[in-house]
């Protein structure tokens, strides 16, 4: 019986007393129940239905064939975009291409901010795993509110005077159209694997940070494939090798991710705390206050290995051993009831309340360059 793991990642995950979701078929959920209920499991069905979750995740009423930042878009969209918002804001934003994927897609990065002597920079990247929609979503929204608020915001106007960020909308492009084309709940890249029919590896295992110890796997077929060696994959590689050609500038790394609502920070691949625990959790203290202050949501926050699980070959993780002291991981709304289905009401919302944190942690990091 295949199990799709949505949190935790994998089996070899899961914990004594952890809140486990997973998704099976339709025709094995009752015996599923039987297995549950014969070992006294407490569980309860979140989603009955899952292509009716799909069909209602589009629920936005931007009814726009273009791009919206309020409903989930395509690839092709995304790009285009890209290119327009460049176009339509010279002075802000500049798009480059910083390698390609595995299947040939151009990975388009943009460089948000007022052009200025010696900046530094804030590392922003969105869809590493494929399914996880509600990520892009919120770096289209970060560039469209430093679009749209420079000037009139007085933090963003300071942060985009003072600092460069560098917005990765999607990292796992191949993956994302994958789940667009195929199958809404693929998470891995679309690379093949030598001596394996299974496809794909997973990018958030693949980095170089006690690459494939703990929390990732050697098996091409599991979700948490770390792939045959660091930075085996186009994509990893691609961002990895900007990041070590920009390390005096970029300050800051952030990544985004779905779902838990949870801020993490170093480490995942080992349960040592960072040299400056202390500041990266009161940072994450503070930032995690901010968002819910917006509409209540809750978040946790912590180092990784504890705070959820331990997992080697994290890009936050690999990002922070390359000298960058403020790495964060962002896992976004919600806490399972749609999980990776987050209906497209809940983008604004969901970005809104995320910008805040953003926002705090941007301008901690800019009254404390290093």
């Amino acid at each position: 019986m295949q199990v799709d793991f949505w949190q935790p990642d994998s089996v070899t995950l899961v914990r004594p007393k952890m809140q486990v979701d997973f998704r099976v078929e339709a025709d094995k959920s009752f015996e599923v129940e039987d297995v549950l209920k014969e070992n006294g499991v407490e569980y309860r069905v979140l989603i009955d239905n899952l292509q009716a979750a799909l069909d209602a995740q589009f629920d936005s009423k931007a009814r726009t064939t273009g791009h919206s930042y309020e409903k989930y878009n395509s690839w092709e969209t995304i790009a285009a975009w890209t290119a327009d918002i460049a176009a339509q804001n010279p002075d802000l934003v500049s798009r480059s291409v910083i390698g390609e994927t595995y299947e040939g897609r151009s990975i388009y990065l943009l460089k948000v901010g007022k052009s200025g002597p010696n900046k530094k920079a804030i590392f922003i990247d969105c869809g590493f795993h494929a399914r996880e929609w509600i990520s892009p979503a919120f770096c289209q929204w970060f560039v469209k509110e430093a679009v749209e608020t420079y000037g009139k915001d007085t933090v963003l106007t300071t942060l985009l005077n003072s600092l460069d960020f560098y917005v990765l909308p999607v990292v796992n492009i191949d993956g994302y159209v994958y789940t667009w084309t195929n199958n809404r709940m693929w998470r891995k890249t679309r690379s093949k694997n030598a001596h394996s029919l299974c496809i794909g590896t997973d990018l958030n295992r693949n980095f170089n940070a006690g690459w494939c110890t703990t929390g990732a796997s050697d098996n091409p077929c599991d979700s948490t494939y770390c792939g045959s060696a660091p930075e085996s994959e186009k994509e990893t590689k691609a961002l990895a090798d900007f990041i070590r050609e920009h390390l005096s500038t970029i300050k800051a790394y952030l990544t985004v991710h779905s779902y838990s609502q949870l801020l993490l920070f170093p480490y995942s691949y080992t349960y040592n705390l960072p040299s400056n625990y202390e500041e990266l959790k009161s940072i994450a203290h503070v930032a995690t206050k901010q968002l819910t202050s917006l509409y209540n949501t809750k978040y946790t926050y912590g180092p990784a290995a504890t705070t959820i699980y331990p997992a080697a070959g994290g890009s936050d993780d690999w990002a922070y051993d390359q000298g960058i002291k403020y790495s964060f991981t962002f896992e976004l709304r919600d806490t399972g009831r749609y999980g990776f289905v987050l209906p497209e009401s809940q983008i604004k919302p969901t970005c809104e309340e995320t910008l805040l944190a953003v926002k705090y942690i941007a301008n901690y990091v800019l009254e404390h360059l290093y």
